[in-house]
């Protein structure tokens, strides 16, 4: 069974400024999604379906689903805040996101095989398809809580224009996930150290070579079921905190902790790259300018 490409589009891109999933930075006007597609489709996915905005449903289907529904399947399923599941009760003057977890609890239903799920906004190059097709290869529903998720070196996922949050990876025995912790206010300093600020406001040191989630995790459709169960959880905890969000992260560390899943840590050796903000562009442009002149990519993706 061909893995399913999961997309996560529905963010509105506050610190970029705009509709970064619809921003034009190849040579032919590509978009960092068409990359994500082709790099996926060349390492053996079947199919891709997308998690956005009904606001943004017409430009979405014209910058994708009438152009590409020809080389690949393509569906797309909408996450708005009032979506959750049956018999869940939520905040009526709720309006921010639920956040990651709870936009591929969208895409229930939709998928019946192994899945990755990605960022819209982060170019992750054709290593991270591979390495996670190549272990979800013969996937069978004996593998059912058998998750994986694919790291990347934190030196390498740094902006210049400003600070990250990223997933700080703990590996376990085997190769496993131990579990994955939220550090916000990334940055490097003036003397080249990576810092973040916890919460007390104290700067302390990362190493560039830590593993960090980019969000691009690897699931099997029982996932689906620990999400709607953890979401029910979540707004029982935190429905009076109006920016409370229910993340991938948290899902899977209660997961992990309660022995009901195990995820293999698996390792790119492409760079990542993004658009945190909108000053980040160039840099993005001329990397995938830089990549089509090595031959990585052709001038035209779909052409």
């Amino acid at each position: 069974m061909k893995p399913t490409l999961l997309i996560l589009a529905a963010g509105i891109g506050s610190r970029y400024g705009g509709v970064k999933q619809l921003d034009a930075v190849g040579p032919s006007g590509e978009t960092i999604i068409d990359y994500s597609i082709y790099d996926a489709l060349r390492a053996g996915f079947g199919k891709v379906v997308f998690i956005i905005k009904e606001a943004i449903e017409d430009d979405f289907k014209a910058a994708f689903v009438e152009r590409l529904r020809d080389r690949v399947a393509i569906d797309y399923v909408f996450q708005e805040t009032w979506m959750v599941p049956e018999g869940v009760t939520i905040p009526d003057n709720r309006s921010k996101p639920w956040g990651t977890g709870h936009a591929v609890l969208m895409a229930k239903g939709k998928i019946d095989g192994p899945f990755a799920v990605i960022n819209a906004d982060d170019f992750y190059g054709r290593g991270a398809f591979e390495v996670i097709a190549r272990y979800y290869e013969g996937w069978t529903p004996a593998r059912e809580n058998d998750y994986s998720m694919v790291g990347f070196r934190l030196e390498n996922t740094l902006s210049e224009f400003g600070t990250v949050s990223r997933g700080v990876c703990t590996a376990g025995p085997g190769g496993l996930l131990a579990g994955v912790t939220e550090r916000t206010r990334i940055a490097r300093d003036e003397a080249g150290r990576i810092t973040y600020t916890d919460e007390a406001g104290n700067e302390i040191a990362l190493d560039g070579g830590t593993v960090v989630s980019m969000n691009f995790w690897g699931f099997t459709p029982s996932f689906f079921g620990h999400l709607e169960q953890g979401f029910a959880d979540f707004i029982a905890r935190s429905a009076g905190d109006l920016k409370a969000e229910y993340y991938i992260p948290s899902a899977v560390n209660d997961l992990v902790a309660a022995g009901a899943s195990t995820v293999k840590l698996l390792h790119s050796p492409d760079a990542w790259f993004g658009m945190t903000y909108r000053e980040d562009r160039p840099r993005v442009v001329g990397s995938i300018r830089a990549l089509t002149d090595a031959g990585v990519y052709p001038e035209n993706l779909w052409g």
